[in-house]
């Protein structure tokens, strides 16, 4: 509670030359070479040009320790990072890239690539209990706040299913994408909200332990399922 208090009084930009972004020195570590390779898969970074409150999204040689640093960070907590745009390639500040694409799918609906997508949401979509603490009510707007960039690209998918579906749209017209998602609701939903800014060692290995075991038991279901049907609900999450 002190800490999200106080990342709410002071700007990250109080500090001064004393600043430093702590993800800075693991984040040069990256072989960006190899990262950036043709020959491997294709991997987008978003984030949100400060200025025009736009999405923007970096790949091949546009990848840098700037743009992932810029793709994770949060106002309140990080300075914003300037760097090149490579929509107009003038020099911008950019902060994280879930307030306009969480994550953005658009970069995947190009014909060459795959027209399965599998979403791992760390948001939980939906909540059974309605936020009562300041705390939780804050953490329930950010949540929604960064899950509606990706609902809107979904309900997009999901009227061109409908389109090609009902016969409206002719097949092949625009790409008919398969939808598939993993998650672990139920332990997003326990867990507390402090565990987005405190790095406990204990939280971080119950949260990967979590993901292996959400994406074993998807492949146990519907491994067979990638390049031959959707296993996402998309007409029900949008009825």
């Amino acid at each position: 509670m002190w800490g999200d208090a106080v990342s709410r009084m002071l700007s990250p930009y109080g500090w001064g030359p004393l600043y430093q972004n702590p993800l800075r020195r693991i984040v040069e570590q990256f072989d960006f070479d190899k990262v950036c390779d043709d020959h491997g898969p294709e991997l987008f970074i978003c984030a949100t040009q400060v200025r025009e409150g736009k999405v923007r999204i970096f790949s091949g040689e546009n990848i840098s320790t700037d743009a992932i640093l810029a793709s994770a960070c949060l106002p309140t907590l990080f300075q914003a990072v300037e760097l090149t745009d490579p929509k107009t390639g003038t020099r911008e500040t950019f902060w994280d890239g879930g307030y306009t694409g969480n994550p953005a799918l658009f970069p995947l609906f190009d014909a060459a690539l795959p027209d399965d997508v599998i979403i791992i949401n760390i948001n939980p979509l939906e909540r059974e209990k309605s936020p009562v603490t300041p705390q939780e009510i804050q953490n329930r707007i950010n949540e929604i706040s960064f899950n509606a960039s990706l609902l809107r690209e979904l309900r997009n998918i999901e009227f061109v299913q409908r389109l090609i579906a009902d016969g409206n749209l002719k097949n092949g017209a625009m790409k008919n994408m398969r939808v598939h998602m993993i998650a672990d609701d139920a332990l997003m939903n326990d867990l507390s909200v402090a565990t987005k800014t405190v790095a406990v060692p204990s939280v971080i290995q119950q949260l990967k332990q979590a993901g292996r075991r959400a994406a074993g038991d998807f492949l146990a279901d519907h491994k067979s399922d990638l390049g031959k049907m959707q296993t996402a609900n998309l007409a029900e999450m949008f009825g």
